[in-house]
């Protein structure tokens, strides 16, 4: 049964010690994984809505988060005022907004 498990193993109870610079490299290698693929698209996403939010004006055509279209009436520092038809004004926060569209988008639809 020697063939299997090498006797020094089996005799001093120990585990193996392996190289520490092996697990320093996985760690590193995990956090370039995780910056790559989750916190740098993630700012990227989050740089863009800002500008978008930054740069909302009277007269634009929106989408919010919810699916609602309007057409911006007024813009203050954090809100915003909606007409979304029939003389209905509605206040939302800008970090609700979704999309700018294109102008007539409401008209048509």
């Amino acid at each position: 049964m020697e063939f299997l498990i090498p006797a020094a193993m089996a005799q001093d109870g120990a585990a193996p010690q392996g190289n520490p610079m092996i697990t320093v490299i996985m760690f590193v290698g995990l956090f370039v994984f995780m910056w790559f693929f989750i916190i740098r698209p993630q700012r990227k996403r989050q740089k863009e809505h800002q500008a978008l939010v930054g740069s909302l004006n009277k007269g634009d055509e929106i989408v919010m988060s919810s699916g609602m279209l309007g057409k911006i009436t007024k813009v203050d520092e954090d809100y915003i005022i909606l007409d979304v038809g029939n003389n209905v004004e509605l206040k939302f926060q800008k970090v609700a907004v979704h999309a700018v569209l294109p102008k007539g988008t409401i008209k048509s639809v």
